[in-house]
This record gives C-alpha cells, structure tokens and sequence, in this order.
C-alpha cells in the first residue's frame, strides 16, 4: 500500500466528517476515511503512513486526547500531520490538545476558508519537515529528485555535483561521532553559503546523508563553484582536528586488518555529470552517474571535482574529465 494516500477521521460516536474537511478534500483525489476506534486509526496510520489525521475532539475526549499522544510520542508516526477540530470555544480545552502534541487545533473561531486554509499550511509544513535532513535542514533525496525533475523538464542545461567526503570514516574512529556530526555541519554549511550566496536561487544544495550531499546549478558556474567550495573546505578542515595533527598533517590509524598506517587529513571529492551531452530520462539515471564520477574523484588526490565529458555514444575512459581542484 503507498503511503500518504488518505485522509483519517476518528470519531467514536461516528459523526460526519466536518463540511469545511469534505471542501477542502474535494479536488485533491484522496478518500476519507471514517473510523470509529483508535486502534484502528493507529493501524492504518503504522501500515501506511496518510495524508491527515483529523481527531472530532467533541467525540473522542480523553480517548482521542490519548490517541494523539500515542502518535505524536512516536517517532514513526509524529511526522503525519494532526489536527483536531471542536465546535466548543474552551481555551483551556485546546491547551491540553496542543500539550497532547496536536499539530493544529481548529474552532469555531475560525471561517471555514481560514479553516480550510489552516488544513493547507499544516499539510504543507509537513511534507517540508519531512522533506529535509534533521542533522543539517538541508532537503532530502524527495527533495533533490524533485529539483533534478523540474530541471530536467524545463529543458535547461545543469549539472548535478556529488561531494563526498574522503577519510571521515577514519577520522570519526580516531575523534568522536560528535566531532564527526560537526565536520558534516560544517561541510552543510560550506556548500550552502558557497552556492546560494554566488548563484542564489539558480542554486540548489542537498543533503543525502551522512557526508553524501548534492549541489545542482547551472553547467557555466561548476569550475567557479566547485573550486570555491573545495577552497573553503581545505582551508577550515584542518582546525578540526587537534594542533599535533593538524600540524603533521595527518595521524596514524588502523586498517581493517589492525595494521597501523598513515592517514591524510580530510579532503572532499566531488564528482560532476551534465546533460550537455547526455539525455536524462529518469532522476535516478542522474544519480546513478553522478555516483559513478564521485567514486572516480575519489580515486584522485587531494580535494578534487571531476567533470563527465562522455557523450551518450561515447564510453571513453572516465579520466576525460577534469580533475583539477
């Protein structure tokens, strides 16, 4: 069953779904679904996360109260947006809804255009919530095939860059997780001012996860960016480490077989595909591209993009691509 495909009512007196609810789903081409226990809204919502949850406060008092912290406390089921609608006026009602963990509670105070409004701008704030990296708020791979997809359609001319970090295993193993989590905030932060402050809204940076991110923008800024991006990048990586590595340059670590060897300090790869010469006809044949040329980057040294100049007809050697920093 896909997810995000319906609309949940709970009212255990079995009450009919609020007019200004029945408006605002017309149109949008999902069902409605009425259920009258809230195990069977937790079922459905854990077997297939939906659109909405809508809880008739009127009806279900403490159950539905109960029912929303239950979904709310989980974090599975907190991401699917909840609202609660009243036809009392009590504040003090609404409170406890809202300390339940409700998303939206509406009342009679509102229109029904503002009601259905509210609906909207929830519905919205979740799927834009979901759609982003906790660790950084950078969009998420929904996000990032989206933006290729609307490139794609609108027929320009882009590239997508893949940046990967090089060493951060080894260094995670030699520091923390947490050192480790502040090198990739840092690297999020980099790709973010880098690209949107010379491209602006021509610019799109992305979080896959991990140290895994992806920046789009048009074909003429990649050499301007990319290497303003690993400039930056070389030059504050160092003070993440302690001043004897940083002075040495690198640090000794162990290899999967527990040999001791020497390891480099961090650098970033980056590798780079166009549709200049290729026609796309998928995001994920994108993706799976610009992963082939970040592995190559990585084979290089140092911090590096490397650019695919193949043609569709072309399966030269990967080398032909630049590989400068």
């Amino acid at each position: 069953m896909r997810s995000r495909q319906a609309i949940l009512f709970f009212s255990p007196a079995g009450r009919s779904v609020p007019d200004f609810v029945t408006a605002w789903v017309n149109g949008k081409g999902l069902p409605v679904i009425s259920l009258p226990q809230a195990a069977g809204v937790e079922e459905r919502v854990l077997r297939a996360l939906p659109t909405l949850v809508v809880i008739d406060a009127d009806s279900a008092g403490d159950e539905g109260m109960q029912l929303c912290a239950r979904l709310k406390g989980d974090a599975y089921t907190a991401i699917v947006p909840l609202a609660v609608v009243t036809n009392r006026h009590a504040t003090d009602a609404v409170r406890k809804w809202f300390a339940a963990g409700a998303d939206e509670v509406i009342t009679p105070l509102f229109e029904p255009g503002e009601q259905a409004g509210r609906l909207d701008a929830l519905v919205t704030r979740a799927e834009r919530d979901v759609a982003v990296n906790p660790s950084t708020r950078l969009p998420g791979t929904t996000e990032i095939e989206r933006e290729i997809k609307r490139r794609m359609e609108l027929g320009e001319f882009f590239a997508v860059c893949y940046a990967d970090l090089d060493h951060f295993k080894e260094y995670n193993d030699r520091y923390s997780y947490y050192d480790g989590d502040r090198v990739i905030y840092l690297l999020s932060r980099i790709l973010h001012d880098v690209v949107r402050g010379m491209l602006g809204k021509q610019g799109f940076v992305g979080h896959i996860g991990g140290d895994d991110f992806i920046f789009v923008l048009p074909i003429e800024s990649i050499a301007p960016v990319c290497s303003e991006v690993l400039d930056v990048f070389d030059t504050l990586v160092p003070y993440q480490y302690n001043e004897q590595d940083r002075r040495a340059g690198y640090y000794f670590g162990k290899d999967r077989r527990g040999q001791l060897h020497r390891v480099p300090l961090m650098t970033l790869s980056i590798g780079v595909v166009t549709n200049q010469h290729r026609r796309f006809a998928h995001p994920a044949q994108v993706s799976e591209l610009a992963t082939e040329m970040k592995s190559y980057a990585k084979t290089q040294a140092g911090s590096v993009f490397v650019v695919d100049r193949r043609h569709d007809r072309d399966h030269g050697d990967e080398g032909s691509g630049d590989n400068e920093a």
